[in-house]
């Protein structure tokens, strides 16, 4: 069995021996307190008040860049010089890899020839592919188009050029290490990568292309994708992080530039998913796993499965996912749930995000969501959660480098007699730099007695173009450093530009505290990294403080035993520095010894272990509901089984399975005389005991079944049940409990109906029925519906009742009784009664059903059989749904 592991950018990349052109700066802009973008000649006058401990400095000072020079100017380039290899793999990579924008690493590698980015005028669209069509038509390439003579001198270098395999700077570092900690220990046996070079390959030729494909085929486990340079650039740049990026972390892009993109490169998008579900496709053999990752391949799973009807596919989404208000605001909302919805399993790194999916679903397909998943109509689909980690053992071995050992004395020195606050984030909207600095700036005017004995060491990195962010965050460096700096001291050192994983390891080693502002994430493994690094191994400082976001997965895994921060509120921010930089050794301690505890739970291995487990076991409970894997009813075994037993029970459902399905208005209708003669026929023995169960009144069943004696009925899907042979019926569930919800549920539908032209509300004695099938808009009416279910479940949870979809309908129903509450009733009153007597309980039961509401007695009856309380059980479906009966008919009675 092979696992088929899909991430956008493989482990590895390829290295040219050729000069580089490299087209970043030399010197990387750097936020120093001499510059400010603002205008003026004064210093940037703060937001905060600064005290009333004085005034603030206002002496001229000269800042030196000696912190920035102590990272920058003497960082190891370790990675570049590590070659990849069949023995070693990929060596361990930063969790939370801060990787360049695409195309621009530090490797030497071709240009992208992406064609430019679409125009903000979607009406300029149609003349750019006009244009194209035009060029393809003069036979020129179009993806030549726009290179000049210099890129194409360029390109002509690599046509010939040797190349190596080496450890990539894009990525998901924290997968990687997931996936090489299960290898190692043997949980991982047979994996294959699928992915891109994370490069441009335009320029590459087809033996190229070749080469490379196979040297990574055979010797690293991996599949290479090779996309156009356009068609990636229009999937990564364009949709993936100008759309799907910010919508995910509840930064909602509302620009003519982002529209523009979202139009443009939603063709790109899919493209790129095509492709890689067709590079699956076709190496996958039966019994292999296929696990597809994050954002940027929603679509995957269900391209997969509509070749590979029978393939166990699980997918996993490593970032946030948001509200159903927000999601919504995608226009290709419903093709990216449904992509998603391809999958045997979806995992999210937390309970919020989980139950944010199956709330989107719900609204947005109007499906059936339950606190497993999401039930189609062909199959159900598992939703759960499954934190990531990081790997320990890994961890543990790189921070004993010589490396990090080195940075970690030098930064010991560096700073002996400060506290120090550190943090790494990217430079974006969503990391929450500003607030941090903010925060920051109003903690060093509140507790002016730290203003010379602590240094924050920001490293902020930036993968896409921010220079509103990086204008305001550089104003706001320049004005704490311009304030609150002296000769000796610079209370903020802030490196634009990424350090290296040694430095990185070294200067978490040595902190005092951690502070992390981010606005919204997935799972924050710089925490769980710095958590490890506090032991005191390296370092006589241990069990520094984590200031951490309450909007971080991370925050769900330590359960409050950080300092919990809203990094909006800046004046909570402040004290949480405050309260870290004085809190005791035995609380840093207390904190430190739960927050390890969550680490070395929630490990990288861990994570795939467990994800891997749910998804065979999910998988092979939707293989055994598949009504292709779940045999016919054997009619010639019923018979021996019914011949042999001495008593028997039959519960049957009504609509669907003994009649034609129906939801008619009335309850002026009659059953077919052919249902009632085969009732009839099955009670004619003594040893039968038969009982109808529908969603019906009790007084709607009275009138269909008053020609057929003795027969036991259950109404209203086991809210009311009339024993086997007596004439009243018994009201299983609780009627002051049915009143007390059914008025507040009553307001929140009507509410639903008059915005529904066409729908109107059934009531019966223990659910409420909202019926939309004969709307006038039916997509409309669909989106209500499925709005009035999500209200409902959310609001009313506490009160035992859920809103159920069914076919042009809303069903509201209560949870605690059920056919299956109903059926236990009846059995156990049968044993009982036959206890009593001294005669056999029943050893024959048969249960016979077509619908959703039915899932749960066949449950029962399987289990009954499998405990050997009855010996002779069958279960039947009757349709072609996926189901949990043992058994499936085409047609029911009426057929």
């Amino acid at each position: 069995m092979t696992v088929f592991i899909a991430s956008l950018f493989l482990p590895y990349t390829v290295h040219f021996d050729v000069p580089k052109l490299d087209s970043r700066p030399a010197n990387p802009p750097r936020a120093d307190a001499g510059q400010s973008s603002g205008k003026g000649n004064g210093v940037t006058l703060s937001l905060f008040n600064q005290g009333i401990n004085g005034p603030a400095r206002q002496e001229s000072l000269v800042i030196s860049k000696e912190h920035e020079d102590f990272f920058l100017s003497k960082q190891l380039q370790s990675q570049s010089s590590k070659t990849a290899d069949s023995n070693t793999p990929y060596l361990i990579a930063p969790s939370e890899p801060h990787s360049p924008t695409w195309g621009k690493g530090i490797f030497s590698q071709p240009k992208s020839r992406a064609l430019n980015p679409p125009s903000s005028s979607i009406l300029k669209h149609a003349k750019i592919r006009e244009t194209i069509a035009e060029i393809g038509r003069l036979g020129t390439r179009t993806d030549t188009v726009g290179i000049s003579q210099e890129d194409h001198s360029h390109d002509k270098a690599f046509v010939s050029a040797d190349w190596s395999i080496q450890p990539a700077e894009q990525g998901n570092g924290g997968l990687r290490n997931a996936v090489r900690a299960a290898v190692e220990s043997g949980a991982l046996r047979e994996k294959t990568w699928v992915g891109t070079l994370g490069m441009p390959t335009d320029a590459l030729n087809d033996t190229q292309k070749s080469d490379i494909e196979i040297k990574l085929e055979h010797e690293y486990d991996s599949l290479t994708v090779f996309p156009s340079d356009s068609d990636f650039d229009g999937h990564y740049s364009h949709y993936s992080k100008t759309i799907l990026w910010p919508v995910f972390h509840y930064q909602i892009p509302d620009n003519p530039k982002s529209k523009a993109y979202e139009d443009h490169s939603w063709v790109y998008y899919a493209e790129i998913n095509q492709v890689f579900a067709d590079r699956i496709v076709r190496n996958w053999k039966r019994g292999d796993v296929i696990w597809i990752h994050d954002y940027h391949l929603l679509l995957v799973p269900s391209m997969v499965r509509r070749k590979l009807p029978d393939a166990q596919i699980g997918f996993f989404l490593h970032v946030a996912f948001p509200s159903s208000e927000v999601f919504r605001c995608l226009a290709m909302r419903n093709e990216l749930l449904e992509g998603m919805l391809g999958a045997n399993l979806i995992g999210f790194q937390t309970e919020e995000y989980c139950r944010h999916f199956l709330q989107t679903c719900s609204r947005l397909l109007y499906v059936e969501a339950t606190p497993d998943g999401l039930q189609l109509e062909d199959r159900f689909v598992n939703v759960s959660t499954f934190p990531i980690g990081v790997d320990p053992k890994s961890l543990n071995a790189k921070r004993d480098d010589p490396e990090v050992l080195q940075w970690l004395q030098r930064i010991q020195s560096k700073y002996a007699d400060k506290k120090l606050i550190v943090a790494r984030d990217k430079l974006d909207h969503v990391r929450g730099v500003r607030q941090k600095l903010l925060a920051y700036e109003l903690f060093l005017n509140k507790y002016p007695q730290f203003r010379e004995k602590v240094v924050l060491i920001q490293v902020a990195t930036s993968t896409t173009e921010q220079a509103e962010l990086d204008a305001t965050v550089s104003d706001i460096v320049t004005r704490i450093n311009s304030i609150h700096s002296t000769l000796s001291h610079q209370p903020l050192v802030f490196l634009k530009q990424d350090i290296d994983y040694s430095q990185f390891l070294a200067m978490i080693t040595a902190a005092d505290a951690l502070m992390i502002t981010s606005l919204r994430e997935g799972m924050n493994l710089t925490s769980h990294e710095f958590i490890f690094c506090q032991d005191g191994k390296h370092e006589p400082k241990k069990h520094g403080s984590l200031i951490l976001s309450e909007f971080t997965g991370s925050a769900s895994v330590f359960k409050g035993n950080e300092l919990s921060v809203n990094p909006w509120d800046y004046r909570q921010c402040a004290d949480a520095i405050e309260i870290a930089l004085n809190m005791s050794d035995q609380e840093r301690e207390k904190r430190w010894t739960k927050l390890m505890e969550a680490v070395m739970h929630h490990t990288a291995e861990h994570w795939l272990s467990t994800f891997l487990e749910r998804l065979d076991k999910a998988w092979k409970q939707h293989t055994r509901r598949n009504t292709l894997s779940i045999p016919r009813l054997s009619l010639n075994q019923l018979s021996e089984q019914y011949k042999a037993a001495e008593q028997r029970l039959f519960i049957l459902d009504y609509e669907g399975t003994l009649v034609s399905s129906g939801l008619p208005s009335s309850i002026n209708f009659m059953s077919p005389q052919r249902t009632l003669d085969v009732l009839n026929d099955i009670l004619e023995d003594d040893k039968n005991v038969v009982y109808v169960m529908s969603g019906r009144q009790p007084e709607e069943l009275d009138r269909l079944f008053q020609r057929v004696p003795n027969l036991g009925l259950i109404a209203e899907n086991g809210c009311f049940l009339k024993e086997f042979g007596t004439d009243n019926w018994i009201e299983m569930a609780d009627s002051d409990k049915m009143s007390s919800w059914k008025k507040p549920i009553t307001g929140i539908i009507d509410y639903y109906k008059e915005r529904t032209e066409g729908s109107w509300v059934e009531e019966r004695h223990c659910s409420l029925i909202f019926h939309y099938a004969n709307a006038d808009d039916q997509q409309a009416a669909s989106r209500q519906a499925g709005d009035c279910a999500d209200h409902i479940n959310e609001a009313c949870r506490s009160q035992g009742v859920h809103a159920v979809p069914i076919e042009g309908a809303l069903l509201v129903e209560p949870i605690d009784w059920s056919k299956g509450t109903a059926a236990t009733h009846i059995f156990n009153r049968l044993k009982t009664r036959h206890e009593a007597a001294g005669t056999r309980t029943p050893d024959f039961l048969m249960v016979a059903g077509d619908a959703r509401e039915d899932e749960v007695i066949y449950r029962w009856a399987n289990q009954l059989g499998k405990e050997g309380v009855i010996r002779d059980v069958t279960t039947v479906s009757v349709g072609s749904r996926n189901t949990e009966a043992m058994a499936t008919l085409t047609q029911g009675v009426a057929g």
